[in-house]
């Protein structure tokens, strides 16, 4: 590669079992003559077999290195192998292949880190399955915040054209809410937020806006207190800190299309809150970022979808979506002073 070349993006295989491969296989063909080259780390052997069984016409080529996927791509789909230990057998995860699911990402990251591979895109993975081989994260986000180390607070962001979310508290029960949300951790999504907002999307002065918990905003506490004794504190944080931030907003007047235009990004105090109305807005092609690492990671926002695993009819355009954002904020990372640098 060329000095100063963009490198390639890398692309986990996800869930073995599920129709990560599938729309791998249909991201490559619909966006090969225009997209930023991407690589899947992946077994080259379950990919071309799986086009051939969905009558895919996706030519694969395996690479024994990152930087040969630039030149690769353009009429294959390059492949840095990665084994399976047993078959993948459609809509049937199977425990034994989820130490390459993990390898997948380890060596996806190890690249971005080493400046090797734009940006991370992942593939969707299966929990149950994951947690049955021994794998002791909830998730993609926070085994890539351990993965970054350094202290690194890995925050999720969803996105799709006008709306950007940020659920400040995530894959937690509803009757936890209120007892686990704090000050400190809508501060600290505030912060990591607006910072991204200027490193990888290019908006200088970031509007931020907060989510109430309760109906009205809690109406000066006869609904609820949270929003005076700890959502207001914490904007009045960030405010002192200098970021343009508004709220807390009542959700219910938060998300219609006067309302987007007001801000860039919204707090928002639970998971459905923030996935609800992003996913009614555009439900085919959401992007979950990971926001505060030192490297960048995109997804589809969807799950591994294991009832059409190997039918043909996964759609590809969230996918699509993922690394195209990947692309974009790498463009923008580097023009903003360095692919690698930290949050």
């Amino acid at each position: 590669m060329n000095a100063g070349a963009v490198p390639p993006i890398a692309l986990t295989m996800g869930e073995p079992a599920g129709i990560g491969g599938e729309i791998t296989l249909k991201a490559w063909y619909s966006e090969r003559a225009g997209a930023h080259p991407f690589f899947a780390i992946d077994d080259p052997a379950r990919l071309a077999a799986l086009a051939r069984r969905l009558d895919l016409a996706v030519p694969i080529v395996e690479i024994d290195e990152p930087e040969a996927a630039t030149e690769a791509f353009a009429a294959a789909l390059p492949v840095l192998r990665c084994g399976l230990a047993a078959d993948a057998d459609p809509g049937r995860p199977d425990r034994d292949n989820v130490p390459a699911v993990i390898a997948a990402i380890d060596r996806a990251v190890a690249l971005a880190r080493e400046g090797r591979a734009a940006a991370v895109v992942t593939n969707p993975i299966h929990k149950a399955t994951m947690y049955e081989g021994g794998f002791a994260h909830p998730g993609h986000t926070e085994y890539l915040g351990a993965l970054a180390g350094g202290g690194a607070a890995a925050q999720m962001m969803l996105a799709v054209p006008g709306l950007r979310v940020v659920p400040v508290t995530v894959h937690i029960p509803l009757a936890e809410v209120a007892s686990t949300l704090t000050s400190e951790m809508i501060v600290a999504a505030g912060q990591t937020t607006a910072k991204a907002l200027q490193r990888d999307f290019a908006i200088a002065a970031p509007r931020l806006t907060v989510a109430a918990l309760n109906p009205h905003a809690g109406e000066a506490g006869a609904l609820g207190a949270e929003e005076r004794a700890i959502i207001n504190p914490a904007i009045q944080i960030l405010r002192d800190s200098g970021i343009d931030i508004s709220g807390p907003a009542p959700a219910d007047t938060l998300f219609h299309t006067r309302a987007r235009a007001e801000y860039d990004a919204a707090l928002c105090m639970y998971h459905d809150q923030a996935l609800i109305p992003l996913k009614t807005i555009e439900f085919d092609h959401g992007v979950n970022i990971t926001l505060g690492l030192p490297f960048i990671r995109t997804s589809p926002d969807h799950g591994t979808a294991l009832a059409l695993a190997g039918t043909g009819e996964a759609n590809p355009s969230s996918l699509i979506a993922a690394l195209t954002m990947a692309g974009e904020m790498a463009a923008r990372r580097r023009a903003h002073g360095g692919a690698r640098g930290a949050d």
